[in-house]
C-alpha cells in the first residue's frame, strides 16, 4: 500500500513545479496503487494534453480509465499508444503500465503485449537509460564509499584528458557489496548524477529468460544500449545471481557467465565510456573470472549508515508525518548497525503505535519518542546475519586481500 504521506508530499511539489510531467506521472502512477484512479487519470490526460504521444501517460491513461469503468476511452487510449509503438492491439482490457517507487528517476519496463507468438522483445526494447536527478549531495554520510567512487571513477571520467596522458581508458567496472538495505542502488544512480551520464539499471528480470540463448541476447542488447548512449553508467543489481560461480550452475547459467564476460571485455566493440557498476549482498558467490583486471576490478564495502546518516534518514522518514518531541540525533547514537532500509522499518512501525492509539482514542496525536523507544526495544538490526556470514569469509577465504576493507571495518567494531 502507498504511503499517503508520500502522495501528499507529491502533490505540495507538484503545486511548486506543475510543468514537472515525470512528476506528475510519477504521483499518476502511485495514486493508481492507491485505487485513485480517477485522480490517478486527471494527473495522465494533464501531460498528454502537453505531450500527446507520451507513452507513459497513455499507458497510464488507458489503465485509469479502464480502473473506472471508462471502456471507450481506455480503449482509445490503448489504441494511440499501439498505433505509437507499433504493436498490435490485444483483445481485453489495456496492458497495465510498469508502476515502480522510483520511476522519477529509474527507468521504466515496458509492458509486454499478450502471448501472440511473436519473438521474445529484444531488451533494448524494454529498457531506457535515463538522467538521474540525484548526486552526492543527496547521500548522506557515507564519506568512505564516495572517496572511493571519486578516485576510481568520478576523477577519471571528470579529466578525460588527463586520462587518456597517464593511459588510462574511460572504461572499467566496480563492485560494491555490504549488507542489504545499505543504499547500494541509490550510490550508483548518484554517480550518474555526479557524471551527468546516463544511468541504465538493469535487474534479473531484465536479462534472464526461459527460452534458451534469449539470456545471452538479453545481456548484448542492454550491453549495446550503454555503448550507445555512451557516456553511460550500466548498473547490474544482483550480480552474484547473475554472475554466480560456474562451478555452481547448470550449463545454460554458465553460458550468461560467459556472455558477461565477453560484454565487460568489449569482445565485439569498445566499452569507452560505459562505466559498469555491480552490487550484491554476497561477493563470495561472485565468479573469480569477474573480478580480474580490466573487468570488475574494484571494490567498494558499502556499510550501513554512520551516525549522521543515520540522523538524515529519521528526519527524512519523519519528515511528512506528524511527530513531536522525537531527537532524532539522540536516535542515531541508538542505532549503529541498522540499515537505511531498518531505519524506514523503525518509522513505519512507530507510526503504526501511534495510527493505533489514535484510532483506540479517536483523537490523532503525532508520533512521539515513547513510540520509538518501544519499537527500537523489539526491531533490531537486519545486518547481523550477513556480518556472522562475512566473518567467516573475512577470517579464511580473504585472498590476495579482497576483504580488507570488510576486515579493518569489522576489527574496528570488534567484530573479529
Amino acid at each position: 500500500m502507498v504511503d499517503d504521506a508520500v502522495i501528499s508530499g507529491l502533490e505540495l511539489a507538484l503545486e511548486a513545479s506543475p510543468d514537472n510531467h515525470a512528476l506528475r506521472l510519477h504521483l499518476a502512477s502511485l495514486l493508481l496503487q492507491a485505487h485513485r484512479a480517477a485522480d490517478a487519470l486527471t494527473h495522465a490526460t494533464t501531460v498528454l494534453a502537453a505531450q500527446p504521444a507520451q507513452l507513459e501517460a497513455l499507458r497510464l491513461a488507458a489503465w485509469s480509465a479502464e480502473e473506472v469503468g471508462d471502456a471507450a476511452r481506455a480503449a482509445g487510449y490503448q489504441q494511440l499508444h499501439n498505433a505509437l509503438t507499433g504493436v498490435q492491439a490485444p483483445s481485453g482490457r489495456p496492458a497495465q503500465p510498469s508502476v515502480s517507487a522510483d520511476a522519477v528517476d529509474m527507468p521504466r519496463t515496458a509492458p509486454l503485449p499478450a502471448d501472440d507468438g511473436l519473438e521474445p522483445p529484444e531488451a533494448s526494447d524494454l529498457l531506457e537509460a535515463v538522467l538521474p536527478r540525484v548526486t552526492f549531495a543527496d547521500v548522506a554520510g557515507m564519506q568512505e564509499v564516495k572517496l572511493r567512487l571519486e578516485r576510481a571513477l568520478l576523477a577519471p571520467m571528470r579529466n578525460p584528458e588527463l586520462t587518456r596522458l597517464y593511459g588510462k581508458s574511460l572504461r572499467g567496472g566496480l563492485l560494491m557489496y555490504g549488507p542489504p538495505g545499505c543504499g547500494k542502488t541509490f550510490v550508483a544512480r548518484a554517480v550518474a548524477g555526479e557524471l551527468d551520464a546516463r544511468f541504465l539499471a538493469v535487474g534479473l528480470s531484465e536479462v534472464l529468460d526461459m527460452y534458451i540463448g534469449q539470456s545471452e541476447r538479453n545481456l548484448h542488447a542492454i550491453f549495446e544500449e550503454a555503448r550507445r548512449r555512451a557516456p553511460c553508467v550500466l548498473f547490474l543489481d544482483e550480480i552474484d545471481a547473475l554472475g554466480r560461480r560456474r562451478s555452481q550452475m547448470r550449463h545454460s547459467g554458465a553460458n550468461v557467465v560467459n556472455q558477461l564476460l565477453g560484454e565487460l571485455d568489449g569482445a565485439t566493440t569498445s566499452n569507452d565510456g560505459v562505466f559498469v557498476l555491480a552490487a550484491t549482498n554476497s561477493p563470495w558467490d561472485v565468479d573469480p573470472a569477474l573480478r580480474r583486471p580490466g573487468r570488475l576490478d574494484r571494490t567498494v564495502l558499502v556499510i550501513p549508515p554512520d551516525q549522521e546518516a543515520r540522523r538524515a534518514l529519521l528526519d527524512l522518514n519523519l519528515r511528512h508525518r506528524p511527530h513531536a518531541g522525537v531527537d532524532t540525533a539522540v536516535l542515531a547514537t541508538q542505532t549503529e548497525g541498522y540499515s537505511g532500509a531498518d531505519l524506514a522499518h523503525v518509522v513505519d512501525s512507530a507510526a503504526e503505535l501511534a495510527l493505533e492509539d489514535s484510532i483506540r482514542s479517536g483523537t490523532a496525536r503525532p508520533i512521539g519518542p515513547k513510540d520509538l523507544t518501544r519499537v527500537l526495544r523489539d526491531v533490531k538490526p537486519s545486518t547481523g546475519p550477513w556480518f556472522e556470514t562475512a566473518r567467516n569469509v573475512a577470517q579464511f577465504a580473504n585472498e590476495g586481500g579482497t576483504y580488507d576493507e570488510l576486515v579493518a571495518y569489522m576489527r574496528a567494531r570488534r567484530m573479529l
